[in-house]
């Protein structure tokens, strides 16, 4: 069974975070919540998540792939996390899949390994990323590495990732039965 984990911090953008756990949960991957800190984390509209973890519990190699979900302050608040880029870059360098929606692309710029990739974000951060070759589509996937735009494009980023890890056999079915069209 593929394995997700998602970071959460305080701020975080709640359609973002929660479309894609549900949407992969739906496709029978295992997705883990892992909050910077202690207790739950809250949301930039005030939603409270009780995450599974902490941040310091996780060990990229028992994951398939990293996500991050954007919003603000939440997408600050990741950046600002060493321990959320040294997971970035070590799932990166061991090829496995790294996401990033809305404000948080800006994070994996951050962390170094976005540049000269194709790749896209919430408009205001298309200046963040550094050198990239920047796409104003839903959904931008290079090698390794997916993005997204925003909330408006959160199930599709979420289908994508399920097409990525189960097949699109699978995605095609959630796609279907939830009525989302990408």
């Amino acid at each position: 069974m593929a394995k997700v984990l998602v970071p959460l911090a305080d701020g975080f953008e709640e359609i973002e975070a929660i479309s894609i756990v549900d949407i992969l949960r739906r496709a029978g991957i295992e997705v883990v919540i892992a909050g910077l800190h202690d207790g739950y984390i809250e949301s930039a509209r005030g939603v409270k998540v009780i995450p599974d973890t902490t941040i310091d519990k996780v060990k990229a190699d028992e994951f398939d792939m990293i996500v991050l979900p954007g919003g603000q302050p939440g997408t600050d608040n990741l950046n600002k996390d060493e321990r959320v880029k040294k997971l970035i870059q070590e799932f990166y360098s061991k090829g496995k899949l790294t996401g990033a929606i809305c404000a948080a692309p800006y994070v994996l710029a951050s962390a170094g390994i976005l540049q000269g990739k194709k790749a896209t974000s919430y408009p205001t951060y298309k200046d963040k990323l550094g050198d990239v070759n920047y796409l104003e589509e839903a959904v931008v996937e290079d090698s390794n590495v997916l993005t997204s735009r925003g909330p408006g494009t959160a199930a599709c980023f979420a289908l994508k990732i399920v097409e990525k890890l189960v097949g699109k056999e699978k995605a095609d079915q959630i796609q279907q039965a939830t009525l989302f069209k990408c």
